[in-house]
């Protein structure tokens, strides 16, 4: 993706791709994430359903997000990823965040993502990670 629209706009540009990866789906929904349904609240119903027999060792689930960066030619200039891992809960808890966030239990902090501020979210979460990583980069660049 980020070559794609480099190429096509001759400017820098970022892309991401993010899912949702349960280990007892074999990866699932992955990439799909936000095409097994057609808005959020159809998306954790069919995660529930999907995972309804599985017991709750059973249940372990990551995010993980891919950057890409790429300069205007379309050269990609670097790959970034990031990566929480978590656990899917029975039924949804909280009221912030999107996707599957009300399922998804960050185990360290007890809480799902959709109970987090904008702030906690962030400070783990794989986007966070990603984007974190890529701050680091562009400031070493413009330090060199």
């Amino acid at each position: 993706k980020a070559r794609a629209v480099a190429e096509q706009t001759g400017e820098w540009s970022v892309a991401d791709d993010s899912g949702l990866m349960a280990t007892a789906l074999g990866g699932a929904p992955g990439v799909r994430s936000a095409r097994v349904a057609a808005d959020d609240p159809a998306r954790i119903a069919w995660l529930l359903a999907q995972m309804e027999a599985l017991p709750e060792e059973q249940r372990a689930a990551e995010f993980v997000c891919a950057l890409a960066l790429a300069e205007g030619s379309g050269k990609v200039l670097g790959r970034w990823e990031g990566c929480v891992r978590g656990r899917i809960l029975r039924e949804p808890r909280g009221h912030h965040g999107f996707g599957y966030d009300p399922v998804f239990l960050h185990e360290p902090s007890g809480k799902t993502f959709a109970e987090m501020t904008r702030e906690e979210k962030s400070a783990v979460s794989h986007r966070g990670q990603a984007l974190r990583q890529l701050r680091d980069w562009l400031a070493g660049q413009l330090a060199s």
